[in-house]
């Protein structure tokens, strides 16, 4: 797929992986539209980029079909990027007693369910555009997590949430194959973000020492250009990549 003059949606492209992601394409000549709960930081990446912005919680209905609308109202709607998401952290059993449920469902309710939300309904749209001279009509990219193999204590939301993510990946690929849709996912390592930011200096560094190679926090930048690369590589589909310098994570 050539990038320049599509329409791309980014999920979370209010900051970390999806703003990243969200000024690649807009550099490579996309047109993109932002959909995030941050409303000031959103509206102002869309305007620096060209976007649009569109205020959205991924996991409801109405909230996905306005982000579509929006996307297709601008051209031609051939990408989704998938990077909205939560990291609620409580042990099964703490303290406090057992893991409280509310939690779990909300992280299962944004990170999993809000990623198939927008699949499908980008995906309906998708299927109603000519096909490229590839034959392809779209393709979508979610972001899962090393946790998603890898768990470590504290991560039994989070981890399910992402396990999800891994595991729709290619019988979704499967559905939408006749369509010309492809279907990837991303799973992240250690990457600085807000998220990791928010730790002390020493927390992050420790963390970076423990890349293998090359032995630093991953970079929106380094997502972006994954990304980048499956948009324009058409025999990726059904597939899910770690980005994570080899990193396995421990325990704790």
């Amino acid at each position: 797929m050539d990038i320049a003059g599509k329409v791309f949606i980014v999920t979370g492209g209010a900051s970390g992986l999806g703003e990243g992601t969200a000024r690649m394409l807009a550099a490579k000549g996309g047109k993109v539209v932002i959909a995030d709960m941050q409303v000031e930081k959103g509206e102002a990446i869309a305007k620096e980029i060209g976007g649009a912005f569109i205020k959205c919680d991924v996991s409801q209905e109405a909230d996905g079909q306005a982000v579509v609308a929006k996307a297709v109202s601008m051209g031609k709607l051939m990408g989704l990027v998938n990077c909205a998401g939560i990291a609620p952290a409580e042990k099964t059993v703490n303290k406090n007693g057992a893991h409280n449920l509310g939690v779990f469902s909300k992280c299962i309710t944004v990170n999993l369910i809000g990623s198939f939300n927008m699949i499908r309904l980008a995906a309906d749209a998708m299927c109603k555009n000519d096909p490229e001279a590839t034959g392809e009509r779209g393709v979508l990219i979610s972001t899962a997590s090393v946790a998603a193999y890898d768990g470590q204590i504290g991560q039994a939301a989070y981890s399910a949430s992402k396990g999800g993510i891994v595991g729709m990946t290619l019988p979704i690929a499967r559905d939408l194959a006749r369509n010309g849709i492809r279907n990837m996912t991303i799973a992240p390592g250690i990457f600085g973000t807000p998220m990791m930011f928010g730790m002390p200096q020493e927390v992050q560094d420790s963390l970076a020492a423990s890349v293998p190679f090359p032995s630093r926090l991953g970079t929106p930048q380094d997502y972006a250009k994954l990304a980048q690369h499956i948009f324009e590589n058409d025999m990726l589909n059904g597939e899910v990549i770690r980005l994570d310098g080899a990193i396995r994570l421990a325990p704790r």
